[in-house]
């Protein structure tokens, strides 16, 4: 069953929410929803979506500030990799992302870990750990859709030079966890910082330096 995507830009950094769901059961995840957003609200409200999860593709605040008004919103359950809870969720990353002026990551109800399956309606979403960007960035895999977070963008990737960021570690995810995929498999990044929204893993093949600089 393919899933029906919508993206949404939210938030002061343009954060790309996208909102998936089944569209036979009409179960929905929101991906990032970094912020109140009347958009977002109007996609859900359009399909008649009950949202089960509210997953953070990494712990940087400008992605988890909207966990609560949208945990609220909807009464799903939050997820994050436990790499990220535990990097984010101690007092000098929460003081940072005060500094920021995005509330802290103070509170997720699943912790998960590369391999997770997310249940929804007749779809499924498989965590992939891809660490680089963060220690626990993860990306979201359903036949035909990588979901890559900041860790991959189109003809880009994500930084390394905050807290808790490699190089090395977002070259190996990328070369070890995203490249095996089939190359029409479609990669929604966090931002829209490249000359198309979205692009193909066989496109990025070719054209992403990340990849093309990096492969053995």
């Amino acid at each position: 069953m393919t899933p029906h995507i919508a993206a949404v830009q939210v938030g002061p950094l343009a954060v790309l929410c996208y909102i998936i769901n089944c569209p036979s059961t009409r179960q929905g995840l929101l991906i990032d929803p970094a912020a109140p957003s009347a958009a977002v609200t109007d996609v859900i409200n359009r399909r008649g979506l009950t949202i089960r999860w509210i997953v953070n593709t990494h712990g940087h605040s400008d992605h988890t500030a909207g966990n609560d008004y949208w945990a609220q919103q909807t009464g799903a359950t939050t997820v994050i990799h436990e790499l990220d809870w535990h990097f984010f969720s101690t007092p000098e990353m929460q003081q940072a992302a005060i500094a920021e002026g995005f509330p802290p990551l103070s509170h997720i109800d699943l912790l998960v870990q590369d391999g997770y399956r997310l249940p929804l309606g007749e779809l499924e979403l498989s965590i992939i750990h891809t660490p680089g960007h963060t220690p626990g960035s993860i990306c979201l895999y359903t036949p035909g859709h990588l979901f890559t977070g900041d860790t991959l963008f189109v003809d880009s990737a994500g930084r390394t030079d905050l807290p808790g960021g490699s190089l090395g570690q977002l070259v190996d995810s990328i070369q070890r966890r995203i490249l095996p995929l089939p190359d029409d498999t479609i990669i929604w990044p966090g931002h829209d910082y490249g000359d198309t929204p979205t692009s193909t893993l066989g496109e990025q093949k070719l054209n992403n330096p990340y990849i093309t600089d990096f492969l053995d």
